[in-house]
Order: structure tokens, then sequence, then C-alpha cells
């Protein structure tokens, strides 16, 4: 049955169709397993001898799938996954570290997903990328229609890729949601800068309520002017997503206790990039120390010390 139904997912992604829906309800209900009426289904030893996970990761998950009574489902997630290309490592994995999958509908969420990928001109090969970059996502048929959007803000497969790789949870919100991100490039962060992701996340998490909030609190948290404030923004959307904590004890430490002038800091924001307890107050604590004993020259900036390396400041 297994087989049956790889080759019918193989023939879904190699088939073009006009209107894909009638056709992938007729192939998945020939694919579909007759419902097994035995009551003692052993989910533990079928995620050891099926899904290729160890003992120790069989245990742990079978806690999340306590409520499965037949192999039904699972067999069809795991056609599914086989379809899509998955080694055996991989699917043990995706398993392993998301149980849950297994009681995906490949009817109604997984296979849509996939027509409609495959309708947007993704090939075989990187439909499985997609999936191995953002698993989750394939639960939400959303994705379909966010895609084409995210495509024509980074231009290319590879971007989005390479995008995914650090924020693969935007492909699984709604497309109202995904059309907030377009604000990101009112915040003046060039789509081609190795900051548009951070933007992104922060309009998508945020919302613009939220930003023009966020951007208010930088502006009087360091003291900058509204350019200030915007410029750092768009060298610097990450600072959108830090706490206000966060914030407020980097600006009480950089201003009172190093000396900082606000606008100084407003052109060095990688200060505000690193951890104020793993770095920049230890550092400061370290370039004192040693221009008090005379081992280092009182010239000496505080920025140089803070952007060296651990190995080439120690």
């Amino acid at each position: 049955m297994l087989r049956l139904q790889r080759c019918i997912l193989a023939r879904l992604l190699s088939s073009p169709s006009a209107s894909p829906t009638p056709s992938l309800q007729r192939l998945l209900s020939v694919a579909a397993p007759a419902a097994s009426s035995s009551s003692g289904f052993a989910v533990e030893e079928y995620l050891v001898a099926t899904c290729g996970l160890t003992r120790a990761q069989a245990l742990k998950a079978s806690a999340k799938l306590s409520h499965l009574k037949s192999p039904t489902n699972p067999d069809a997630v795991l056609a599914f996954l086989d379809g899509l290309g998955l080694s055996s490592a991989d699917v043990a994995a995706v398993v392993a570290k998301d149980p849950e999958f297994l009681c995906a509908s490949v009817e109604k969420t997984l296979a849509p997903v996939v027509v409609g990928l495959s309708g947007h001109g993704l090939s075989h090969a990187e439909i499985a990328r997609l999936f191995s970059l953002a698993r989750r996502e394939f639960r939400h048929r959303s994705m379909v229609s966010s895609l084409p959007y995210y495509l024509w803000l980074l231009g290319f497969t590879e971007n989005l890729v390479q995008f995914l790789k650090r924020s693969s949870s935007l492909l699984g919100y709604s497309l109202e949601k995904v059309a907030r991100v377009a604000c990101a490039e009112g915040l003046a962060v060039p789509r081609g800068s190795g900051m548009f992701r951070y933007a992104l996340e922060a309009v998508a998490f945020l919302g613009e309520e939220k930003i023009t909030a966020k951007m208010d609190y930088l502006k009087n948290t360091f003291r900058w002017s509204d350019a200030e404030v915007a410029v750092a923004v768009s060298k610097l959307p990450a600072m959108l997503t830090r706490s206000r904590d966060i914030l407020q004890s980097m600006s009480e430490f950089l201003i009172f206790e190093v000396g900082l002038e606000p606008a100084y800091i407003a052109h060095r924001l990688a200060l505000l990039s690193y951890s104020l307890e793993g770095r920049l107050r230890p550092r400061y604590y370290a370039v004192k120390f040693l221009k008090e004993i005379g081992l280092l020259d009182r010239d000496r900036s505080y920025y140089s010390a803070v952007m060296v390396t651990d190995k080439v400041f120690m």
C-alpha cells in the first residue's frame, strides 16, 4: 500500500493540471488504505520499525501519538515524504523532531500544498528543499498563497531558500499578514541588503502599529532625533524585536556609564548588535582597567575594542 501511495504522489508531482483539485481528490481516494479495525496499534514499535527511530526516540515520540489507533494516516504521510524524495534518515529526523507530523492530513493539507507549489513553477527538488526548511509550514495551506509574494519580494527561489534557513515560519502566515511585510520597504531597508530579512521578521511579527511605537521608544530611550532613529532602524532593523528592558539597559550603560553621545551610538549601531552582559560591559571594564594601569593607550576607543574578535581582544 505504501508503494501504491508513493506512485500516486509521484504522479501528482509530475502531472501539471489546470484544475488539480478534482484529480487530486480522485487519486487520493484510490490511494487511501482501508481503515484498520485493530485497537492494538503499537505506536512505539511502528516508530522504530517503520519510521527508523531509535528506541529512546520512539519512547519519547509515542507519548504525543497515543491517540493513534491504526497506521492508516502515518502510512499516508510516510508515502508523502517518500514521494518528496526524503531519505530514510530524513524521515526519521522529521518524525523524531515533530512526531505529530504523522497526524497531518495528506488529502486536505500536504498534497494540496505540493500541487499548489508545483502550480507556482517549483520543481520537485525545490519543493523537497522547501519542506526540509519549512516542515511545519507545510501543514498550513496559506503558504501556497504566500509563496508568490516572497518570490517577487526576494527575486529568486535561491534567495527564498536562504531566507527560509533563518525565518521559515513566515511562510505559514496568512496572506493578509504577509502583506504587512510590504511596509518593510517603508523602513528604508533595501531588498537586496543583508538586513532586509530582519525587517521582514519585524514587520510580520510586530505589525505597523507596534513598530511605530517601538521607534518612538528607541527615539526617547537613546535620545535620537527623528532622522537618527529612521537611519538606525534601516541599518539595524533587528532592534525592533529587542525587548524594551534590554534596550533601556543598553542605553543607560552606553550613555551614562561609558559616556557615549547619542549621535555617536546612532552612527555605530554595531554596538547594539552585541550582548550587554556578554560583550559590551566586560569589554568596557577590561579596557578601563588596562588604561588605568598603563597597558593600553588612553586614546584607544571603546568602539574598536568591542568590534575586534575575542581572539584578537585577548
